[in-house]
Protein backbone atom coordinates (compact mmCIF):
# COMPACT_ATOMS: atom_id res chain seq x y z
CA UNK A 1 0.00 0.00 0.00
CA UNK A 2 1.43 3.24 -1.34
CA UNK A 3 2.39 5.64 1.79
CA UNK A 4 -0.71 7.80 2.24
CA UNK A 5 -2.75 6.29 0.48
CA UNK A 6 -6.32 6.43 2.28
CA UNK A 7 -9.06 3.64 2.26
CA UNK A 8 -12.39 4.89 2.14
CA UNK A 9 -15.83 2.95 3.00
CA UNK A 10 -18.63 3.77 0.05
CA UNK A 11 -22.04 3.84 1.93
CA UNK A 12 -24.06 3.23 -1.87
CA UNK A 13 -24.88 -0.34 0.11
CA UNK A 14 -25.69 1.32 3.67
CA UNK A 15 -29.13 2.89 1.58
CA UNK A 16 -29.80 -0.85 0.65
CA UNK A 17 -28.09 -0.99 -3.16
CA UNK A 18 -29.73 -4.15 -5.06
CA UNK A 19 -31.26 -5.45 -1.59
CA UNK A 20 -32.50 -4.80 1.33
CA UNK A 21 -30.34 -5.28 4.62
CA UNK A 22 -31.10 -4.69 8.44
CA UNK A 23 -30.13 -1.94 10.33
CA UNK A 24 -27.81 -4.31 12.39
CA UNK A 25 -26.37 -5.15 8.76
CA UNK A 26 -25.74 -2.20 7.67
CA UNK A 27 -24.20 -1.31 10.71
CA UNK A 28 -21.68 -4.73 11.23
CA UNK A 29 -20.05 -2.94 7.56
CA UNK A 30 -19.13 0.41 9.38
CA UNK A 31 -17.73 -1.61 12.45
CA UNK A 32 -16.14 -3.84 10.14
CA UNK A 33 -14.61 -0.78 8.29
CA UNK A 34 -13.47 1.19 11.64
CA UNK A 35 -11.85 -1.88 12.83
CA UNK A 36 -9.83 -2.69 9.70
CA UNK A 37 -8.59 1.47 10.11
CA UNK A 38 -10.80 2.82 7.67
CA UNK A 39 -11.71 6.45 9.08
CA UNK A 40 -12.71 8.17 5.72
CA UNK A 41 -16.97 7.64 4.49
CA UNK A 42 -18.21 8.85 1.97
CA UNK A 43 -22.52 9.20 1.32
CA UNK A 44 -24.91 10.63 -0.50
CA UNK A 45 -28.55 11.62 -0.22
CA UNK A 46 -29.61 9.63 -3.63
CA UNK A 47 -28.04 6.48 -1.71
CA UNK A 48 -31.43 4.89 -0.52
CA UNK A 49 -33.61 8.43 -0.58
CA UNK A 50 -31.71 9.14 2.49
CA UNK A 51 -30.95 6.11 4.57
CA UNK A 52 -27.34 5.63 3.98
CA UNK A 53 -26.68 8.92 5.10
CA UNK A 54 -29.25 8.03 8.53
CA UNK A 55 -27.54 4.53 9.20
CA UNK A 56 -23.86 6.40 9.00
CA UNK A 57 -24.56 8.80 11.52
CA UNK A 58 -26.21 6.29 13.43
CA UNK A 59 -23.25 3.97 13.64
CA UNK A 60 -20.34 6.45 13.96
CA UNK A 61 -22.71 8.29 16.81
CA UNK A 62 -20.71 7.19 19.61
CA UNK A 63 -17.23 7.66 17.55
CA UNK A 64 -14.82 10.58 18.41
CA UNK A 65 -16.09 13.49 15.83
CA UNK A 66 -12.03 14.36 15.18
CA UNK A 67 -11.36 10.41 14.24
CA UNK A 68 -13.11 10.33 11.09
CA UNK A 69 -14.53 12.40 7.96
CA UNK A 70 -17.24 12.43 6.18
CA UNK A 71 -18.21 13.22 2.32
CA UNK A 72 -21.69 13.92 1.03
CA UNK A 73 -23.38 15.18 -1.98
CA UNK A 74 -25.31 18.08 -3.04
CA UNK A 75 -27.52 18.23 -6.24
CA UNK A 76 -30.31 15.74 -5.64
CA UNK A 77 -33.09 16.97 -3.15
CA UNK A 78 -35.29 14.47 -1.57
CA UNK A 79 -38.88 15.79 -1.68
CA UNK A 80 -41.88 13.58 0.08
CA UNK A 81 -43.65 11.49 -2.46
CA UNK A 82 -46.83 13.67 -3.20
CA UNK A 83 -45.25 17.08 -2.50
CA UNK A 84 -45.09 19.71 -5.09
CA UNK A 85 -48.33 18.70 -7.12
CA UNK A 86 -46.98 14.95 -7.48
CA UNK A 87 -49.41 12.67 -7.67
CA UNK A 88 -48.44 10.00 -5.34
CA UNK A 89 -50.69 7.40 -6.68
CA UNK A 90 -48.59 7.63 -9.92
CA UNK A 91 -45.22 6.67 -8.14
CA UNK A 92 -43.87 3.18 -7.96
CA UNK A 93 -43.86 1.76 -4.57
CA UNK A 94 -40.28 1.15 -4.34
CA UNK A 95 -37.15 2.82 -5.39
CA UNK A 96 -35.77 -0.58 -7.17
CA UNK A 97 -35.76 1.96 -10.64
CA UNK A 98 -33.04 3.94 -9.18
CA UNK A 99 -31.27 0.86 -7.67
CA UNK A 100 -32.43 0.97 -4.22
CA UNK A 101 -34.24 -1.67 -2.19
CA UNK A 102 -36.42 0.61 -0.24
CA UNK A 103 -39.78 2.33 0.06
CA UNK A 104 -40.14 5.24 -2.48
CA UNK A 105 -41.45 7.93 0.42
CA UNK A 106 -39.51 10.71 -1.44
CA UNK A 107 -38.14 11.71 -5.37
CA UNK A 108 -35.17 13.12 -6.13
CA UNK A 109 -35.15 16.78 -7.35
CA UNK A 110 -31.95 18.46 -9.36
CA UNK A 111 -31.04 21.27 -7.60
CA UNK A 112 -27.88 22.24 -8.06
CA UNK A 113 -28.60 26.61 -7.42
CA UNK A 114 -27.34 28.46 -4.33
CA UNK A 115 -30.51 27.60 -2.05
CA UNK A 116 -30.38 24.31 -3.40
CA UNK A 117 -26.84 23.37 -1.81
CA UNK A 118 -27.41 25.43 0.89
CA UNK A 119 -31.24 23.12 2.08
CA UNK A 120 -28.81 19.51 0.86
CA UNK A 121 -26.23 20.97 3.50
CA UNK A 122 -28.91 21.39 5.82
CA UNK A 123 -30.43 18.10 5.25
CA UNK A 124 -27.64 15.90 5.44
CA UNK A 125 -26.42 17.48 8.26
CA UNK A 126 -29.73 16.48 10.04
CA UNK A 127 -29.53 13.18 8.67
CA UNK A 128 -26.15 12.64 9.51
CA UNK A 129 -26.15 13.81 13.08
CA UNK A 130 -23.60 15.78 12.36
CA UNK A 131 -22.38 19.76 12.78
CA UNK A 132 -20.19 19.96 9.93
CA UNK A 133 -19.80 18.01 7.05
CA UNK A 134 -15.95 17.12 5.97
CA UNK A 135 -15.97 17.17 2.22
CA UNK A 136 -18.70 18.18 0.59
CA UNK A 137 -19.09 17.15 -3.41
CA UNK A 138 -21.51 18.22 -6.59
CA UNK A 139 -23.37 14.90 -7.14
CA UNK A 140 -23.03 14.17 -11.08
CA UNK A 141 -22.71 17.51 -12.25
CA UNK A 142 -22.90 16.37 -15.65
CA UNK A 143 -26.83 16.38 -15.56
CA UNK A 144 -26.84 20.32 -15.71
CA UNK A 145 -23.14 21.53 -15.57
CA UNK A 146 -23.79 25.30 -16.06
CA UNK A 147 -25.75 25.45 -12.76
CA UNK A 148 -23.59 23.25 -11.19
CA UNK A 149 -20.29 25.34 -11.92
CA UNK A 150 -21.35 28.56 -11.80
CA UNK A 151 -24.08 28.40 -8.78
CA UNK A 152 -23.65 25.05 -7.07
CA UNK A 153 -19.74 24.97 -6.79
CA UNK A 154 -19.60 28.82 -5.56
CA UNK A 155 -22.41 27.52 -2.63
CA UNK A 156 -19.46 24.94 -1.68
CA UNK A 157 -17.17 27.71 -0.81
CA UNK A 158 -19.26 29.82 0.75
CA UNK A 159 -20.09 27.05 3.22
CA UNK A 160 -16.38 26.19 3.05
CA UNK A 161 -15.71 29.61 4.38
CA UNK A 162 -18.47 29.62 6.96
CA UNK A 163 -17.22 26.42 8.36
CA UNK A 164 -20.12 24.41 7.24
CA UNK A 165 -17.34 22.26 5.08
CA UNK A 166 -14.50 20.93 4.58
CA UNK A 167 -13.36 20.24 1.42
CA UNK A 168 -15.36 20.66 -1.56
CA UNK A 169 -15.76 19.81 -5.20
CA UNK A 170 -17.51 17.20 -7.15
CA UNK A 171 -18.04 13.39 -7.78
CA UNK A 172 -19.35 11.80 -11.46
CA UNK A 173 -18.80 9.21 -13.31
CA UNK A 174 -18.04 11.94 -16.25
CA UNK A 175 -14.28 12.47 -16.55
CA UNK A 176 -15.23 15.61 -18.98
CA UNK A 177 -17.36 17.64 -16.25
CA UNK A 178 -14.79 16.81 -13.47
CA UNK A 179 -11.81 18.36 -15.56
CA UNK A 180 -14.16 20.59 -16.45
CA UNK A 181 -14.51 21.38 -12.77
CA UNK A 182 -10.67 21.42 -11.87
CA UNK A 183 -9.83 23.78 -15.00
CA UNK A 184 -12.26 26.40 -14.48
CA UNK A 185 -12.55 25.98 -10.24
CA UNK A 186 -10.82 25.88 -7.31
CA UNK A 187 -11.85 22.33 -5.92
CA UNK A 188 -10.01 20.80 -3.10
CA UNK A 189 -11.08 16.92 -4.37
CA UNK A 190 -12.70 15.17 -7.13
CA UNK A 191 -14.14 11.73 -6.78
CA UNK A 192 -14.29 9.86 -9.77
CA UNK A 193 -16.37 6.59 -9.99
CA UNK A 194 -15.53 4.33 -12.44
CA UNK A 195 -13.41 5.86 -15.09
CA UNK A 196 -9.79 5.14 -14.17
CA UNK A 197 -10.21 1.21 -13.67
CA UNK A 198 -8.59 -1.88 -14.24
CA UNK A 199 -11.41 -1.84 -17.42
CA UNK A 200 -11.19 1.42 -18.55
CA UNK A 201 -8.46 4.41 -17.90
CA UNK A 202 -10.52 7.90 -19.96
CA UNK A 203 -9.70 9.95 -16.54
CA UNK A 204 -5.98 9.50 -17.65
CA UNK A 205 -6.16 11.50 -20.51
CA UNK A 206 -6.64 14.97 -19.51
CA UNK A 207 -8.49 14.63 -15.83
CA UNK A 208 -5.20 12.69 -13.30
CA UNK A 209 -2.76 15.27 -15.24
CA UNK A 210 -5.60 18.42 -14.73
CA UNK A 211 -5.72 17.03 -11.25
CA UNK A 212 -2.13 16.71 -10.74
CA UNK A 213 -1.02 20.15 -11.88
CA UNK A 214 -3.79 22.02 -9.81
CA UNK A 215 -2.75 20.01 -6.62
CA UNK A 216 -6.44 18.11 -6.45
CA UNK A 217 -6.55 15.30 -4.74
CA UNK A 218 -8.55 12.30 -6.49
CA UNK A 219 -10.53 10.35 -4.54
CA UNK A 220 -11.06 6.61 -6.83
CA UNK A 221 -14.03 5.14 -6.70
CA UNK A 222 -16.04 2.83 -8.58
CA UNK A 223 -12.94 0.30 -9.36
CA UNK A 224 -14.81 -2.81 -9.85
CA UNK A 225 -16.99 -1.37 -12.61
CA UNK A 226 -20.17 -1.99 -10.35
CA UNK A 227 -19.56 -5.34 -9.57
CA UNK A 228 -17.26 -6.60 -12.62
CA UNK A 229 -13.91 -6.66 -11.07
CA UNK A 230 -15.63 -7.83 -7.70
CA UNK A 231 -15.21 -11.60 -8.07
CA UNK A 232 -11.66 -13.44 -9.04
CA UNK A 233 -13.59 -15.01 -12.00
CA UNK A 234 -15.94 -12.94 -13.69
CA UNK A 235 -19.41 -14.74 -14.85
CA UNK A 236 -22.32 -13.31 -16.85
CA UNK A 237 -24.63 -11.49 -14.41
CA UNK A 238 -22.46 -9.30 -13.03
CA UNK A 239 -23.40 -5.64 -13.37
CA UNK A 240 -21.50 -3.16 -15.01
CA UNK A 241 -22.84 0.60 -14.80
CA UNK A 242 -25.62 -0.88 -12.76
CA UNK A 243 -26.80 -3.38 -15.37
CA UNK A 244 -25.87 -6.20 -17.00
CA UNK A 245 -22.34 -6.67 -18.32
CA UNK A 246 -21.73 -6.60 -22.16
CA UNK A 247 -20.26 -9.55 -23.41
CA UNK A 248 -17.65 -7.92 -25.04
CA UNK A 249 -16.23 -6.42 -21.57
CA UNK A 250 -16.98 -9.55 -19.70
CA UNK A 251 -14.65 -11.42 -22.13
CA UNK A 252 -12.14 -8.48 -21.48
CA UNK A 253 -12.79 -8.85 -17.80
CA UNK A 254 -12.19 -12.58 -17.78
CA UNK A 255 -8.54 -12.30 -19.79
CA UNK A 256 -7.26 -10.17 -17.68
CA UNK A 257 -8.39 -12.07 -14.62
CA UNK A 258 -6.40 -15.30 -16.01
CA UNK A 259 -3.02 -12.91 -16.00
CA UNK A 260 -4.00 -12.23 -13.07
CA UNK A 261 -3.73 -15.77 -12.14
CA UNK A 262 -1.05 -16.32 -13.71
CA UNK A 263 0.70 -13.75 -11.22
CA UNK A 264 -0.40 -15.34 -8.15
CA UNK A 265 -3.20 -12.76 -7.86
CA UNK A 266 -6.85 -11.80 -8.29
CA UNK A 267 -8.71 -9.63 -10.35
CA UNK A 268 -10.45 -7.49 -7.35
CA UNK A 269 -6.96 -7.61 -6.07
CA UNK A 270 -5.38 -6.15 -9.02
CA UNK A 271 -8.61 -4.02 -9.71
CA UNK A 272 -7.84 -2.24 -6.26
CA UNK A 273 -4.28 -1.80 -6.38
CA UNK A 274 -3.99 -0.06 -10.11
CA UNK A 275 -5.95 2.90 -9.45
CA UNK A 276 -3.72 3.41 -5.65
CA UNK A 277 -0.50 3.24 -8.20
CA UNK A 278 -1.58 6.74 -9.75
CA UNK A 279 0.38 9.41 -7.09
CA UNK A 280 -2.57 11.92 -7.98
CA UNK A 281 -5.24 9.36 -6.15
CA UNK A 282 -5.11 9.74 -2.98
CA UNK A 283 -7.83 7.62 -1.63
CA UNK A 284 -9.57 4.57 -3.15
CA UNK A 285 -13.04 4.54 -2.29
CA UNK A 286 -15.10 0.97 -1.82
CA UNK A 287 -18.53 -0.23 -1.30
CA UNK A 288 -19.35 -3.59 0.55
CA UNK A 289 -21.84 -5.61 0.57
CA UNK A 290 -21.31 -6.92 4.18
CA UNK A 291 -18.50 -6.96 6.62
CA UNK A 292 -16.54 -9.94 5.57
CA UNK A 293 -16.07 -7.76 2.31
CA UNK A 294 -14.91 -4.74 4.03
CA UNK A 295 -12.13 -6.95 5.68
CA UNK A 296 -11.63 -8.71 2.25
CA UNK A 297 -10.95 -5.64 0.77
CA UNK A 298 -8.63 -4.33 3.07
CA UNK A 299 -6.45 -7.07 3.09
CA UNK A 300 -6.58 -6.80 -0.79
CA UNK A 301 -5.39 -3.09 -0.78
CA UNK A 302 -2.13 -4.22 2.18
CA UNK A 303 -1.21 -7.12 -0.14
CA UNK A 304 -0.70 -5.48 -4.12
CA UNK A 305 -0.21 -7.80 -6.90
CA UNK A 306 3.39 -8.04 -8.26
CA UNK A 307 4.81 -5.20 -10.01
CA UNK A 308 5.15 -7.70 -12.96
CA UNK A 309 1.95 -8.09 -13.25
CA UNK A 310 1.25 -4.28 -15.24
CA UNK A 311 3.73 -4.89 -17.88
CA UNK A 312 2.29 -8.32 -18.74
CA UNK A 313 -1.11 -6.77 -19.27
CA UNK A 314 -0.10 -3.88 -20.97
CA UNK A 315 2.02 -6.71 -23.59
CA UNK A 316 -1.19 -8.43 -24.23
CA UNK A 317 -3.35 -5.26 -24.95
CA UNK A 318 -5.45 -5.79 -21.48
CA UNK A 319 -4.46 -2.27 -19.98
Amino acid sequence: MRPGLRLGLGCAQLGNLYQERTDEQARAIVDAAWACGIRDFDTAPHYGLGLSERRLGAALADRPRDGFAVSTKVGRLLVPTGAGGDDAADDPADDLADGFAVPRTHRRVWDFSRDGVRRSIEESLDRLGLDRIDTALLHDPEFDPETALRHGFPALAELRAEGVVGAIGAGSKDALVLTKLVEECTPDTVLVAGRYTLLEQPAARELLPACAEAGVAVLAAGVFNSGLLAEDVPRAGLPYEYGAAPPDLLARAFRIAEVCAEFGTTLPAAAIAFPARHPAVTAIVLGADDAAQVRRNAALLAAPPPDELWPALEERGLL
